[in-house]
């Protein structure tokens, strides 16, 4: 696939580093030309230097018979009219923007369309951080929480501690604890190492688990491998941006919120739009307001200002202060490695969670969900299977019978089941499809239109897993 990647930062050039490595065609245009040859060196790559956004910028970055242009620059502006010049000049099949604007955000359904902004695509990681981290608010002790399959199917990260359940005992021991609930153990991560998970594999404590259930039954998984925590009641927040107010309004209806802004004039405007939060006017990282504020009696600390030293710093205050978990924004990926499991519990990168997002709209085939995972080593997927036993690799075969690329596993299947027909007074009434959520097991049969999701512990097969799914004319078993 050949694609034009505009902006050199960090969302694009890892994303680059994601792509091309995978058969892909990839140029990059960025203004700034230190830039792109310190990612020329190190990828294998085309550079244009020049603003993105310019027609004879992108024919330059051949744009004329590019598959895909992905606008990730620092300018909403400059994105939207990249996608308006590719579509109206070069005729790209498919464009996709990071837009990070409220003010463009509440009109998207209006504004982005072929006879308007022609964006196939959007992406606002402000909205794809507050989402990740309500997802942990929800799910007390999870390291991460992703969803499939419209939010039926999760995959859960959490590390096992002493006391857990299962903490030593073999994974096989799983189904007696929970004998009505069904899951899958998608991978262990072992000091920092993935091992492959087997019946016999025994929990250690601080192992990751990486667990894949029903939603439904995600706490019950949780409470096997760790103390259940508290649902969280007393959250403050510092930071009073696009994710710090989007936190605000989304929890202030059921939880005890609190923000500290230290912009006097956002902090006026945040009381007057959010109903039920308390807003503070002050420094974060203030021993004295966080004293004030009975920082020792909140469950949760988020820090999410645009500046990852003030985050780091204030959740390690309110940590040694005594707040019971911190949650933390990070921009730079090197220092989530740094931070996390110390006194920050959870950082959160939004490169990660735009990477995850671009990457659904990039890999081939019917993929529905990509989620970029351990900092972008690894990935979970939610994939379609088209085609029937004649066509496919993986239909009306057991899972055991596919030969899946080494470290993939398998985890569930989303199954529409078959109408439910009700016959009352000579009429048959149909009461419509309803979707079965299938635990993965060797002798699991795939049938033709199942949602498979998957866990690959290295990415670099992710090529091998799209090639698996992709039905062909000429193979017959």
């Amino acid at each position: 696939m050949k694609i034009i990647i505009l902006g050199a930062g960090q969302v694009g050039a890892t994303l680059a580093e994601n792509l091309v490595g995978e058969q892909n065609e990839i140029t990059v245009i960025d203004s700034n030309a230190d830039t792109l040859s310190n990612i020329q060196d190190r990828l294998d790559l085309q550079v244009v230097v020049g603003t993105a956004s310019h027609p004879d910028i992108l024919k330059q970055a051949g744009a004329e018979d590019a598959d895909m242009l992905i606008a990730v620059t620092n300018s909403d502006e400059t994105n939207m009219m990249a996608c308006q010049v590719a579509y109206s000049l070069y005729k790209t099949p498919t464009k996709i923007a990071r837009i990070r604007s409220e003010q463009y955000l509440n009109y998207q359904a209006q504004l982005f369309k072929n006879s308007d902004v022609p964006v196939d695509h959007l992406i606002a990681p402000e909205q794809l951080v507050t989402q990740a981290i309500r997802r942990l608010i929800d799910y007390p002790g999870a390291l991460q929480v992703v969803e499939f399959a419209e939010g039926k199917v999760s995959l859960v990260a959490v590390k096992a501690y002493y006391g857990g359940l299962l903490v030593g005992h073999a994974l096989s021991t799983l189904k007696e604890h929970m004998p009505n609930v069904e899951t899958r153990v998608a991978a262990i991560y072992r000091r920092g190492r993935p091992i492959r998970p087997l019946g016999t594999t025994v929990i250690e404590a601080d192992d990751e688990v990486f667990f894949i259930a029903a939603t439904k039954h995600i706490r019950a998984v949780m409470s096997e491998l760790q103390k259940l925590e508290s649902s969280y009641k007393r959250i403050m927040i510092a930071g009073g941006g696009l994710i710090g107010a989007g936190l605000a309004k989304q929890l202030e209806k059921n939880h005890n919120v609190k923000l500290i802004e230290r912009s006097a004039k956002q902090a006026n405007y945040l009381s007057s739009v959010l109903n039920n939060t308390l807003v503070f006017n002050g420094d974060a990282s203030d021993q004295e307001l966080l004293s004030e504020e009975h920082i020792e009696q909140s469950d949760v600390f988020i820090a999410v200002t645009n500046d990852d030293e003030a985050n780091i710093m204030s959740a390690m205050l309110a940590k040694r202060m005594g707040v019971q978990k911190t949650i933390v924004l990070i921009q730079r990926g090197a220092y989530v490695d740094l931070v996390q499991g110390g006194e920050i519990d959870i950082a959160v990168s939004p490169q990660q969670a735009t990477i995850s997002a671009l990457l659904t709209h990039v890999r081939r085939g019917d993929i529905v969900n990509v989620y970029s995972l351990r900092r972008g080593a690894a990935e979970a997927i939610e994939v379609i299977a088209h085609g029937d036993e004649k066509t496919s690799k993986v239909i009306g075969r057991q899972i055991k019978q596919i030969k899946l690329p080494p470290g993939t596993t398998i985890g569930a299947i989303v199954r529409k089941a078959e109408p439910l027909v009700v016959h009352s007074n000579k009429m048959i009434e149909s009461l419509g499809h309803k979707e079965e959520v299938i635990i993965a097991h060797s002798d699991t049969v795939i049938h033709p239109n199942d949602h498979v999701i998957m866990f690959l512990v290295d990415k670099k097969y992710v090529n091998d897993v799209e090639k698996l799914f992709q039905p062909s004319a000429f193979f017959f078993g």
